[in-house]
């Protein structure tokens, strides 16, 4: 009975530790994101002047800016998703319950 309890006890213990290094991964991750937000909103605007000093003629910078957006794009749909939007795991539920409860 006491051995009983005290595995009960570790696996409370083990899958708390679990959740806090979950945690701590996706608090990286963010700040990570928010940290690729920051370069980006220093750099672009160096490359435009440096762009439009060196060369007026042609204006390459579009190529940095739209690269460097595109991966700002799938680096925000990794950490944060489509579910910072609405359409995580309670959405898809409430949906099927939806279409269950129509379908009746």
């Amino acid at each position: 009975m006491i051995q009983k309890i005290n595995s009960k006890n570790m696996e409370i213990k083990y899958n708390k530790e679990i959740q806090y290094l979950n945690a701590q991964k996706k608090v990286k991750e963010i700040k990570g994101f928010y940290s690729h937000v920051t370069v980006m909103f220093f750099l672009l605007p160096f490359l435009v002047f440096v762009n439009l000093k060196l060369t007026p003629n042609y204006h390459w910078f579009w190529w940095a800016l739209f690269g460097n957006l595109w991966g700002l794009f799938f680096h925000w749909l990794k950490v944060l998703g489509l579910s910072s939007i609405g359409f995580g795991k309670a959405w898809e539920q409430k949906k099927i319950d939806e279409y269950i409860k129509k379908n009746k």
